[in-house]
Parts: C-alpha cells; structure tokens; sequence
C-alpha cells in the first residue's frame, strides 16, 4: 500500500466535534482514488494528515509503511507532488520559474538545474498546456490557467505519488476532463494519485477507488459502484437523486452517474 491509515481522528482546538472520527483509508500503489463528500465533511483535513502537515490523536498514517511522522520533509518532497486548494502567491514568479520549483527537492538549495531538470519542466508545461505561457507571470493568469500551472509544478516533480485538493475547481469542461485524463494515464504508468473533489461524476469515471466522507466519517468506501448507492448519497449530500449508468462507449461506460433531482429539502 502507498497509503494506510489507521483508525485515525483528529480534532481541531476549541472544535466541537472532530473533524476525523475513526477513519480507515487504504491507497494501493500506482490507482487513482478520489476522496468525496460534502464541505466540510474532512477531507482536506484528510490530506493533511496523509502529508504530515497535520499529526492525528488517534490511529496511525504510514507511507510505503512508514509512519508519516518518520519521514523527513525532504524525503516527502521528493516523493509526493501536492496540488494545495489555496496557495497565495507571495512574490512575483513567471510561470516557468514557478514550474521550475518542482524540481528544488532534488537540486537542493545552490545546485542549478541541468538538462534533467530542464527536461522535466518542459514536459510538464507541455502535459498541462501551460507552455505558451512560461514567460508570464503568475499573478497575471486567469485561474484556470494558475491552476494549470501549479498542476505542472508538481508533474516536473516526477513524483511517486501525487496528492491533489480540487485541482479543477476553476477550470473549464475541456481542461477539466484534461486533467482527469492525465492523472488517470498517469495511474496507469504507476504513480499513484490521489485527490480530493467535488466533481463526483467525473471522479466515478476515472477512480480506481473512492472513499466518501460525512461528517467526519467513512460513509462508504470501495469501487465507484459500491460507493454511488442511491440511499448512500442521498443520505450525504441531504438531497433527492438517482444513479445512472454512464451511457458513454469508452473505458468508463457504465460507471454510475449521479443525477440531482428537482424539489430540494432533505430526501
């Protein structure tokens, strides 16, 4: 397992409740696995834990069996790439040299890039279709296009697992489904994926595995057609819906769809 985590809780001061209560998490190495649930449900306090920003009360979180905790933060850096929600941009930066970040695990403070390393940003930059753009700077982007950017950061990481918070959130149906795309070939070449979205169709389409949270808690786990159970999600998300086969003639034709019904209140 790339990730496990063990009856893990955590709670945030002067919190009322937990924010995790006795959560189990198994992340194979090399799937693509995709955390769901309604705002503030857990799962970017979820994320944390699984990169060592966060330390759980209770439970256990390892990496290739490792305690998180154990691991140094240059050795995580150079293993796992993160796509942070929010990231404030606190000194002006051109896409490239953004990008060009990826690679300061491994080049540490002084060394200069070589063609490694050059090679590395420019193949992430073209993956993410951010190369146009390399001269720009950041603060300049439009979100979709700053997003993109980041995304590139952490590919010219060439890590072994990528740890993703709503990655397409600003982003438009073409790039979005790009993106999905990439990480899904990404998965297959081995790297493990795992990201957190509200974008749940998308996420049934592409994830190996989901976990759905509530509350704070495991709701469901499993294959997209375990976790997409209409009693499931409507008893999360707290809204009327039906599940439906994807009618599409691809690799993800009949992955469950969930359709949002007319009426709203509590089902």
């Amino acid at each position: 397992m790339m990730y496990e985590v063990r009856a893990v809780s955590f709670r945030y001061p002067a919190a009322a409740a937990d924010a995790l209560d006795r959560v189990d998490v198994q992340v194979p190495t090399g799937s693509f696995y995709a955390v769901l649930g309604p705002n503030g449900c857990g799962k970017t306090t979820l994320l944390r834990l699984l990169l060592g920003a966060l330390e759980p009360r209770d439970g256990v979180v390892r990496y290739e069996g490792r305690p998180v905790s154990d691991w140094s933060r240059r050795e995580m850096a150079r293993r796992v790439g993160v796509v942070a929600q929010v990231e404030p941009l606190v000194f002006p930066v051109s896409v490239r040299e953004l990008v060009g970040m990826g690679r300061y695990p491994h080049l540490g403070s002084w060394r200069p890039e070589g063609p490694v390393d050059r090679a590395a940003v420019e193949r992430a930059m073209e993956v993410c279709d951010v190369a146009d753009l390399a001269a720009r700077p950041v603060d300049t982007l439009s979100g979709g296009e700053r997003q993109r950017a980041r995304l590139a950061r952490a590919l010219a990481q060439e890590p072994d697992t990528l740890v993703l918070d709503e990655p397409t959130a600003s982003l438009d149906v073409a790039h979005e489904m790009g993106i999905f795309e990439l990480l899904r070939d990404l998965a297959d070449r081995g790297v493990t994926v795992l990201i957190v979205t509200h974008n749940i169709n998308v996420a049934a389409r592409y994830a190996d595995r989901l976990l759905l949270l509530d509350a704070g808690r495991a709701a469901a786990e499993g294959e997209p057609s375990a976790v997409f159970t209409t009693d499931t999600l409507q008893r999360v998300y707290r809204w009327p819906l039906a599940v439906a086969a994807h009618p599409g003639e691809g690799p993800d034709a009949g992955a469950p769809q969930v359709i949002p019904l007319r009426g709203g209140g509590t089902p």
